[in-house]
């Protein structure tokens, strides 16, 4: 078994337990366990063959059973007696946002409803909506849900830090091997999307067939789909779909650019190249008048044969690059070396895995010259610990810090709830005392676009808000953004010199590439940040680069690319003071 089919079901056990009302640590076990297990490097069954399942992280020995158990007779016996009580695919409603445990087996037990097929039915002839807790509203999200729902087979899309982590460790492994010369991951995942359906990596080679040998015998691999002297198609442990092709140096080039795209991008390129005479693919450039095919080493050879300045991968989206590789007009994209300090981080005071010192230590020791702390505001769901007393407790820590601190600085910061009405949790007077707020929705998401908008406008007219943490809410994979006005939206930022959060975390992402492209024409002032709850999690900030990256920033519309005493002129307080002073 692959580790992807332990896992789904580990999963599909939660959800029967959850159907069954199960307490909900059980779920929460099982859940976190099968995300243990997909996500695993190594095969799952080859560790239990070696009585090493317990060194999994939060698999003990009832979790041992079920698995070993499982492997032995293809289904866990729990599952197998309650699948008994839920007949059909009543799992599958759980997946539908808008659909709860509570809520399917409602269904199932009112209607009778035990496939897909049958809840979209119900849904079209608009029975749903006389479940009580439903309604027309609820009925007509659940019915867009469907229609959403990818095709039986089509591959599932994974988020591109998941895709990555594979793609590193293929990647440190290859170019050790003496038959390696060059080897470069492409497609989505070297664009640096927000999701990747599989991953391609391109390589050159002294030794074709031992380096692909090589990649098949990786301990990654689970099963060799097609394999030959040069290039192989493996399916990893999680199964991810990996293709490796080793190709002659002289056209690693046109390989690379062929295989990275996108689709789009590489349409208008043949496009464009055929209106000079000449035809792009991936064995050459071929030049109508005198019929030679010149191969290129590199892509900036591609690009050059055609007449083009040098196309970042992560800018080959059909969004007018190839205008901008002909005008000069490109961006000098930003990089990671650019990012002078972080602006959303939490500590163990709200939900965070560390404590101040060490997150402010693991900030310090990346070369930040400030970090801000913004735990979450009172009504987050903390109880007593960031009540206002207690904030005031922490400023004065951090002011206490700095004194003693040379080079580094932090930043007494929160991030404060934006309530239904628009309005903050803490109010001006301590607002006023912090160095850095962020004002985040975290509640009520299915408001109007116009009372969504208007609740965000809200908090951006707050003079002490400094950014909007994750604009729009979502989580990639997982949950659809809040409906929201966003040109209305950037154009407020804009106006009230309120700065929007790229949200680096690679589950959001947020705003994203084309809403972060709009905000900074639109004349709005943009930060990236990690919103890391653990020290390792600072890493993070390289899918916000890459987002900006993506939304053809520089350094230059970032504003944490500045020192703090530059990014600090660029809060609302300090305009206001300055105008305040020069009349």
């Amino acid at each position: 078994m692959k580790n992807a089919d332990i896992a789904a079901a580990l999963d599909e056990l939660g959800d029967l337990y959850e159907l069954d009302g199960a307490v909900v640590y059980r779920v929460i076990a099982y859940r976190q366990a099968a995300q243990v297990v997909r996500e695993s490097p190594m095969s799952v069954q080859q560790l239990a063959s070696e009585r090493r399942l317990t060194e999994l992280p939060g698999v003990g020995k009832t979790l041992e059973q079920k698995i070993e158990a499982l492997l032995e007779a293809g289904e866990i016996p729990a599952a197998a007696k309650l699948k008994q009580k839920f007949p059909g695919e009543l799992v599958e409603y759980m997946r539908i946002p808008g659909l709860g445990a509570k809520t399917a087996r409602k269904i199932h037990d009112q209607l009778g409803i035990a496939t897909l097929a049958q809840l979209r039915e119900a849904a079209e002839g608009q029975q749903l909506r006389e479940i009580a807790g439903l309604g027309p509203k609820a009925e007509q999200n659940i019915l867009a849900a469907l229609r959403k729902r990818p095709r039986a087979g089509s591959p599932k899309r994974r988020l591109l830090s998941d895709v990555l982590e594979i793609a590193d460790e293929i990647l440190e492994e290859l170019r050790v091997h003496p038959a390696a010369e060059r080897v470069e991951i492409a497609g989505s995942a070297r664009r640096m999307a927000d999701t990747c359906k599989d991953l391609d990596i391109v390589a050159t080679s002294r030794d074709a067939a031992a380096l692909t040998r090589a990649f098949t015998e990786l301990e990654i691999v689970a099963e060799t789909k097609a394999s030959g002297e040069a290039g192989a198609k493996i399916l990893t442990h999680n199964g991810l779909s990996v293709d490796f092709r080793v190709v002659a140096p002289e056209q690693f080039g046109n390989v690379l650019q062929h295989l990275t795209g996108s689709k789009r991008h590489n349409v208008e390129l043949r496009e464009y190249a055929v209106q000079r005479g000449q035809h792009v693919s991936e064995y050459g450039i071929e030049d109508e008048r005198s019929g030679r095919t010149d191969a290129c080493a590199t892509e900036q050879d591609v690009y050059g044969l055609l007449g083009l300045d040098y196309i970042e991968p992560e800018l080959r989206e059909g969004r007018g690059e190839l205008e901008a590789a002909l005008d000069h007009t490109l961006p000098a994209l930003i990089e990671g070396s650019d990012i002078k300090g972080d602006l959303h981080s939490h500590t163990t005071l709200s939900d965070g895995r560390a404590t101040l010192a060490q997150m402010a230590e693991a900030a310090r020791k990346r070369g930040y010259r400030y970090f801000a702390i913004t735990d979450h505001s009172a009504s987050f769901g903390f109880g007593d610990d960031v009540q206002p007393g207690t904030l005031r407790r922490r400023i004065a820590e951090i002011r206490k810090r700095n004194s003693a601190s040379k080079g580094f600085r932090l930043l007494a910061g929160s991030e404060v709830n934006i309530h239904p009405d628009g309005s903050l949790d803490y109010d001006d007077e301590l607002l006023g005392e912090l160095d850095w707020v962020v004002a985040s929705v975290h509640s009520s998401f299915r408001m109007s676009e116009r009372r969504m908008t208007e609740r965000i406008m809200a908090a951006m007219d707050s003079p002490y808000v400094d950014a909007i943490g994750h604009p729009t809410g979502r989580l990639l994979l997982r949950r659809e953004p809040y409906r929201l006005d966003i040109e209305r939206l950037v154009e407020h930022a804009a106006t009230t010199g309120t700065m929007l959060e790229i949200n680096a975390n690679p589950n959001r992402r947020d705003l994203s590439d084309l809403q972060a492209r709009l905000a900074a024409e639109a004349g709005a002032i943009l930060a990236i940040s990690s919103d890391a709850h653990r020290t390792e999690t600072l890493d993070v900030m390289r899918y916000g680069i890459a987002t900006a990256r993506r939304a053809w920033l520089g350094p230059a519309q970032i504003a944490n690319t500045r020192s703090w005493r530059e990014l600090s002129k660029l809060r609302k307080r300090t305009r206001k003071r300055v105008r305040k002073a020069t009349r």
